[in-house]
């Protein structure tokens, strides 16, 4: 494992030992899992969900909500510096990505379209998340 700008950079060979290959595709390859089937989709447990690759908080389940889409949704990232966004202009649409600010791992993409305060949906692949739950995280909703 290497840094590059306070960024965790590794080969391919080595994220995809570390990872399951559908983590691995979302993560690594800017995929998407299919809507309903991640695990923290419908999860109402508390704590901290982490970057599945380098265990960055990127967001706190108090701002998690259920937005009907079928992804886990948050109004807002546990810090500013915790998640980037960049232009993604797949699909034939211009959309924000959210990466993990610290490995660049694809996460999902934010829409303007959330609860107050934000008025932001996070929309996340539960692929991308480790969730730590509030035992370990203090995290209290």
């Amino acid at each position: 494992m290497a840094k590059k700008d306070g960024k965790i950079v590794k080969s391919k060979e080595e994220w995809r030992a570390q990872l399951t290959p559908d983590q691995y595709y979302v993560t690594r390859e800017h995929g998407t899992e299919p809507p309903f089937s991640g695990a923290y989709d419908q999860c109402k447990d508390k704590g901290i969900y982490n970057c599945v690759c380098c265990g960055n908080p990127l967001f706190r389940s108090s701002q998690k909500f259920d937005s009907g889409t079928g992804w886990p949704s948050f109004y807002d990232s546990i810090t500013k510096d915790a998640v980037e966004d960049r232009k993604d202009r797949s699909f034939f649409t211009v959309r924000t990505e959210i990466v993990c600010a610290k490995c660049d791992a694809h996460l999902g993409h934010v829409f303007p379209d959330g609860p107050p305060p934000t008025g932001l949906r996070y929309c996340m692949n539960s692929l991308a998340l480790d969730l730590q739950k509030d035992d370990a995280s203090g995290e209290t909703d």
